[in-house]
């Protein structure tokens, strides 16, 4: 069912596509090519044709888009999606800017912070 208001969507697209491409918005488009006198349709008949089926078209494409959000098809309960991934950190290599030998490390350790004063021992206060 879903699939079937899927194409109908499509069709009406297309077909709205090319109702809108034969109008011209100053009246003229397909309604100035059959402006014969011995025509069964008119060039204002022809400009109202193509107007009402420009707003059935665009009423009918809105109507089918929501039937269809109302008709997608969805898990049932009980069957849900699984969302939770696991990830193994250790597996995950480090990026370049982390990566250190020991030594580095240790250096760092023992250098304090930028900005921060290193600690100094403090006198001892005679008694």
């Amino acid at each position: 069912m879903y699939i079937f208001v899927i194409i109908l969507i499509l069709i009406i697209c297309v077909l709205l596509a090319l109702v809108v491409l034969v109008q011209n918005s100053k009246g003229g488009g397909l309604a100035a090519n059959f402006a014969g006198s011995n025509q069964i349709m008119g060039a204002r008949k022809t400009a109202d044709f193509l107007e009402k089926t420009t707003w059935y078209l665009a009423i009918a494409l809105v109507t089918l888009s929501l039937v269809s959000a109302f008709i997608i098809p969805r898990p049932k309960t009980g069957e849900g999606v699984k969302t939770e991934v696991t990830v193994d950190e250790s597996k995950i290599p480090a990026p370049a800017s982390m990566r250190q030998n020991p030594q580095q490390q240790q250096q760092q350790q023992a250098q304090p912070a930028q900005g921060e004063p290193a600690a100094q021992p403090q006198p001892k206060q005679a008694e």
